[in-house]
């Protein structure tokens, strides 16, 4: 017992996830892994370098919507150099090529649906490595391990694939590629634990200033710090066994129509 939670526990999770991405590797021809900057997907980088002892073998992609903060740019540029990323940095289309019949900002978050699309279609992947949770938001809540989807990036959120003890089905036609996400298990509360386990860097938006942090970094102009004081690890645990209030609560287009997540999910959204 170590801060409170099993030891065991988290390595069964990175176990569960080091063997999704070897099977995912060892599966699929051209493989990817998006890397969005937040804590969620450093966490799977590191994963990713313990899974293939230290190299990643494929591509990384920071689908970029040119919005971020500059803490995430300098985040990126920094850790690229440090981690030796092969990093593929694809920019994302202008708002007027993107469904005129979202709301706001829903549908200034799908212009990295668009993006991804054009990346796909450039480089020919096969597979996307993502770092959603189950535990982050309802939909997500239904997807799986490995996920189908169509050229189009579509998801049929009723015609998911079983996945029972470990066995996934990696075959599929050529015209599917598949979502990967190997951290579907993994909780916020795991995700902080594993980060101080490991030392794993993050953007120092996570931690408060002036009586507020963010929670979930995404475009500066549709995502909004939380109040808090946890100004370390330790302090955002506490928080976090204490709180009722959503991750996503930051996210402006979680407050927007009642199924708008879906639909993004359904066209191909993370």
């Amino acid at each position: 017992m170590r801060n409170g939670i099993k030891l065991d526990h988290l390595s069964k999770l990175e176990n569960q996830s080091i063997f999704i991405l070897r099977e995912a590797f060892s599966s699929i021809k051209d493989i990817a892994m998006l890397w969005s900057l937040g804590k969620d997907s450093n966490v799977m980088v590191w994963l990713a370098f313990k899974a293939f002892f230290g190299k990643i073998p494929f591509p990384l992609i920071h689908v970029d919507t040119e919005k971020k903060f500059k803490e995430m740019y300098e985040f990126r540029n920094s850790y690229e150099e440090k981690w030796k990323l092969d990093l593929i940095k694809g920019k994302c289309p202008e708002i007027s090529s993107v469904d005129s019949s979202l709301p706001p900002a829903a549908r200034s978050a799908a212009r990295k649906t668009e993006g991804l699309k054009l990346i796909l279609k450039k480089y020919k992947f096969k597979g996307v490595i993502a770092g959603i949770r189950r535990d982050e938001q309802g939909t997500r809540a239904k997807e799986r391990f490995f996920s189908p989807r169509d050229e189009e990036g579509t998801w049929d959120i009723k015609n998911q694939p079983p996945e029972f003890w470990d066995q996934f089905n990696t075959s599929y036609p050529s015209n599917i590629h598949l979502r990967i996400h190997p951290l579907l298990s993994w909780t916020e509360l795991d995700i902080w634990y594993y980060i101080k386990r490991e030392k794993i860097p993050v953007v120092n938006l996570y931690f408060s200033r002036n009586g507020k942090r963010y929670r979930s970094l995404g475009d500066k102009d549709i995502t909004k710090p939380v109040k808090s004081d946890a100004k370390n690890i330790d302090e955002i645990i506490e928080e976090l066994k204490n709180t009722k209030t959503s991750e996503r609560s930051g996210r402006l287009m979680d407050h927007e129509e009642e199924d708008v997540f879906e639909k993004l999910r359904s066209k191909g959204y993370m």
